[in-house]
């Protein structure tokens, strides 16, 4: 059997970083940035003030109480040149531009609120409650490297710099295709021998956490012919595949039966459990990634937390990395088959620890809801005491 960091080795050197484009920021959000983007001009771009209050001398509210005149108001986007001399106040606005000659603002709480003339009951240090021009990035800096996934902040920060579109590289369309003459659509009717099908909402939902957008594309039956005619359809608007079911060595494997002659995907036995059939490999003129996972659902979203998640994150521009692991101490004792890695569902509780849950069968898929960990059991460990370290994989 293949081992599991050669099977994701292999995976990670065929899957390609997605070509960069460019988008408005509406549709930026969960992208990664593919180009450096500067400041054009300095931020705040000009002094202003941080609260509602009054504008002032510092040296004229140094002894307090004092009353002084109000000669004006500043608002917010206000373009006036407005300067203040000594003993004189103006009433300003948070955001509003400071006015020449002063350097410092007086919170309004500091005040009685006068419009006219204004008792000031505090004194205020230079530079109290001024936002400095520059203070937040000068102009030229660097305020986004490329490589960068764009959340709701650095949405925030494009749009603040003056950026209306922007070069990324975007989510990656994910097709996902169920096989199985016994699946039926949620919400019908059940017949004899048959089940609800299931892995790909959670295959769809488990792309769409991961970065990119997910689409179901149906459910094939038992049918080599009908596969690949269900594959050529969809192809045309993704980025990569994933298929369930049909890669294991019994009779009616569409999917095996479909892809093996194109000798472009590779079917093997990967030494895990869940998950031990795997195919991967490419697919069309334009090289598509393909993933022909188990059909188990416990085998499927194992597959695709091991090999689908870190392709997806290459494909986004991120930086290649192991999946993200913890350490915990078992709350119980756990056993696993010679020559595979286990990757047993378990709950991380407190104090650093985690406990298997109590059905760990790959069609049990009650069970993995309840689980937000996979325990790492090695290859060549079969059984670990309560009270073990083990490496873990937070869902």
């Amino acid at each position: 059997m293949k081992p599991v960091d050669d099977h994701l080795s292999d995976i990670l050197r065929t899957v390609r970083v997605l070509a960069p484009l460019e988008l408005e920021l509406e549709r930026a959000l969960g992208t990664t940035l593919a180009e450096e983007v500067t400041a054009p001009v300095a931020m705040p771009p000009f002094d202003n003030s941080a609260m509602d209050g009054y504008a002032v001398r510092a040296e004229d509210v140094a002894d307090t109480p004092v009353t002084l005149p109000v000669i004006d108001d500043i608002a917010a986007g206000d373009g006036r040149l407005q300067a203040i001399g000594p003993g004189m106040v103006m009433r300003i606005m948070t955001g509003a531009p400071l006015p020449a000659g002063a350097d410092a603002v007086v919170p309004v709480e500091w005040t009685d609120g006068g419009t006219a003339q204004v008792v000031i009951g505090r004194p205020a240090q230079k530079g109290n409650a001024i936002r400095g021009s520059g203070e937040d990035v000068r102009a030229g800096d660097v305020v986004l490297p490329a490589g960068t996934p764009i959340g709701p902040a650095q949405l925030g920060v494009l749009a603040g710099v003056g950026r209306r579109r922007v070069l990324v590289r975007p989510r990656p369309r994910v097709v996902v295709i169920s096989t199985g003459a016994e699946l039926v659509e949620p919400g019908l009717p059940l017949g004899p021998g048959q089940i609800w099908e299931s892995n790909s909402f959670a295959l769809v939902a488990g792309v769409r956490e991961a970065g990119g957008d997910g689409y179901r594309a149906g459910i094939v039956g038992d049918d080599a012919a009908g596969f690949l005619d269900q594959l050529d359809a969809q192809l045309l608007r993704a980025d990569l595949v994933i298929t369930s079911g049909g890669v294991s060595m019994g009779a009616y494997e569409p999917v095996k039966e479909a892809l093996g002659p194109l000798g472009t995907v590779r079917f093997e036995r990967v030494a895990m459990q869940p998950g031990m059939p795997q195919g991967f490999g490419v697919v069309g003129e334009d090289q598509v990634p393909i993933f022909a996972l188990p059909g188990n659902p416990v085998s499927s979203f194992v597959s695709f937390v091991l090999f689908v998640r870190p392709a997806l994150r290459k494909m986004r521009g991120l930086p290649e990395e192991p999946t993200p692991t913890v350490r915990a101490v078992t709350t119980g004792p756990l056993r696993s088959p010679e020559g595979r890695r286990s990757y047993l569902r378990g709950v991380l509780g407190p104090g650093g620890t985690v406990g298997p849950v109590r059905r760990q069968g790959s069609h049990q898929l009650a069970a993995l809801a309840a689980a937000d960990a996979l325990i790492v059991v090695p290859e060549d460990v079969t059984e670990l005491p309560e009270g073990t370290d083990v490496e873990v994989i937070p869902l």
